[in-house]
């Protein structure tokens, strides 16, 4: 039996122009599952994103996935693109172990936290302020500095690093400290700052964008105040859900989240298309 991907529409693009297109997954031409893809939206037209991949329930366990997998990344490779990626979520273990079994590898996995009605206290001494315009402006660049070395690091050639750490940035904070949505607080501790905390107020849920213990004082519980601090944040707007982001390697920041109740929603793999 030969199993194929048929186009079910035009090749789409977006606005900048990146591709994206839905297929049938056929065996023999008889229809049995789809397929979504598309490319990342963080990392761009380099890299393909598998958006949605089902075979139906009679044809599972045949091999229909792994062969539709296999497909798109031939797929991706005519769309020029160096490396694909998939989101799976945490309760998908047999997608999981599929994945990992064409060599996909984990790039990061986004965590979350059902809150208490009640708002933790934070350490004696410490407390949170909203951070000011000149902090800001020198947090950003920092940031965006940091966030482009992250990718890089994984491989992300480096202008292309730098200039999807801008864009995103300015889709993120069209208005700066004043985008609507957005809280940006520095920590202290007895009248020295520590660290600092970047919070997206969202409908379904809040999402921790950047959390970071200044260098000359970590190892001093701080990551876990700034955490707290989030919390008290989140709960104070009514909301219940808390999330955040973790790339795979910073050991030091899954223990803290894991030790904070934090668990794992959605893995995100990644291969490389030779």
């Amino acid at each position: 039996m030969t199993t194929t991907l048929r186009p079910t529409e035009p090749l789409q693009r977006d606005a900048d122009g990146a591709p994206s297109r839905r297929y049938q997954v056929c065996v023999n031409s008889r229809p049995v599952g789809t397929l979504h893809l598309g490319t990342s939206p963080n990392l761009g037209a380099r890299v393909a994103h598998i958006l949605d991949l089902r075979i139906e329930e009679p044809d599972r366990r045949r091999g229909r996935g792994t062969v539709a997998a296999l497909a798109a990344e031939e797929v991706a490779r005519g769309w020029g693109c160096r490396q694909i990626e998939v989101h799976v979520p945490a309760a998908a273990e047999p997608a999981l172990r599929l994945v990992e079994a064409l060599g996909y590898v984990l790039r990061n996995r986004g965590m979350a936290k059902r809150l208490a009605d009640i708002s933790p206290v934070l350490p004696a001494g410490s407390r949170g302020r909203a951070m000011t315009e000149a902090e800001f402006e020198v947090w950003l660049a920092y940031e965006s500095e940091h966030y482009a070395r992250v990718w890089i690091d994984l491989g992300v050639p480096e202008a292309e690093a730098y200039e999807n750490s801008r864009i995103g940035h300015e889709k993120l904070l069209p208005r700066g400290l004043a985008t609507d949505g957005m809280r940006f607080s520095v920590l202290e501790h007895e009248g020295t700052r520590v660290g600092v905390l970047w919070v997206a107020f969202r409908k379904d849920k809040a999402w921790v964008y950047d959390v970071e213990t200044e260098a000359a004082h970590r190892g001093r519980g701080h990551g876990r105040t700034l955490m707290l601090l989030a919390e008290d944040q989140v709960i104070a707007t009514g909301g219940r859900v808390l999330g955040l982001n973790v790339f795979a390697g910073n050991t030091p920041a899954e223990r803290l989240y894991e030790s904070l109740g934090y668990t794992t929603t959605t893995y995100v793999l990644c291969k490389d298309l030779i």
